[in-house]
């Protein structure tokens, strides 16, 4: 196990050497996922990990993969997506095109789901879906859209809770224990690596979800981010976060209305 004192030394390696900035998560999640590395590959001191860090670009980008990936499911909160189906989607539908950004969208279930929703509603057409994460590697698995053949009885049944009337299986492929969904629903996303911590706004959205994300992140970041995301968002436009998020400490309440019962929010001016 790593001390709180080596935890700081291994943030300063990183931004020295690499630029990559761990100062602002969260101190106990961080130290817990850098534990999990370390006694995932069998380290014993701690100065033989920050040297196999410091000296293996290789081994630091598999350290900040593992420590950076998020755990995700497609329809996850069902009660979210209902609201979405029901409530927001028809609303968006009166623009004559939406841009969507799912914010930290690690294996991609979000946005297939977010796809799916779409199509349902009539709107992929004139939609499109920015997925970004800081993850290079989850990316290239979400850009594919393959999942595990397993996991799609439950995402199934999410489907179902969250009002989907289709046969969930006719939007994949299934082959040798993984799924592919169908690539009518992939035309319409684009990928790219964004770091939350760095970078900038690049778009103007109708909708922006980062779901279950700012909860690795102290308070100071997570007001950095949801200022990222009002600059990012049109007027009217819907913010979503996870279910333990809020915006109430970061922005001007007045700004925007939080929709009842769920983590979204309407900007209004």
């Amino acid at each position: 196990m790593i001390e709180d004192i080596e935890l700081e030394t291994l943030i300063n390696e990183v931004y020295e050497y690499y630029g990559f900035d761990f100062g602002s998560y969260s101190r106990a999640s961080l130290k817990r996922r850098v534990n999990r590395v370390y006694q995932l590959d069998g380290f014993n001191h701690f100065h033989e990990f920050l040297s196999k860090v410091r000296y293996d670009p290789e081994y630091y980008k598999r350290m900040v993969d593992e420590i950076t990936v998020n755990v995700t499911e497609m329809f996850r909160d069902p009660s979210f997506y209902t609201i979405l189906r029901n409530e927001i989607l028809p609303l968006l539908g009166t623009k004559p095109f939406i841009r969507l950004w799912h914010a930290g969208c690690s294996t991609g279930e979000e946005v297939y789901s977010m796809a799916i929703m779409l199509k349902e509603a009539g709107l992929l057409h004139k939609s499109l879906i920015y997925a970004t994460d800081i993850n290079a590697t989850v990316l290239e698995t979400a850009k594919k859209g393959i999942f595990p053949l397993r996991m799609m009885k439950e995402y199934s049944q999410n489907y179902r809770d969250a009002g989907g009337q289709e046969d969930f299986s006719s939007y994949y492929t299934a082959n040798y224990g993984i799924a592919k969904f169908n690539e009518d629903l992939s035309q319409k996303m684009v990928y790219s690596q964004h770091n939350l911590v760095s970078d900038t706004s690049f778009n103007e959205f109708d909708m922006i979800l980062c779901r279950n994300v700012l909860i690795y992140f102290d308070n100071e970041l997570q007001k950095r981010v949801i200022n990222l995301f009002d600059e990012s968002l049109a007027v009217l436009g819907f913010l979503a976060l996870g279910t333990k998020e809020t915006i109430k400490y970061s922005i001007s309440s007045g700004k925007y209305k939080q929709f009842e019962k769920e983590k979204i929010w309407r900007k209004i001016k």
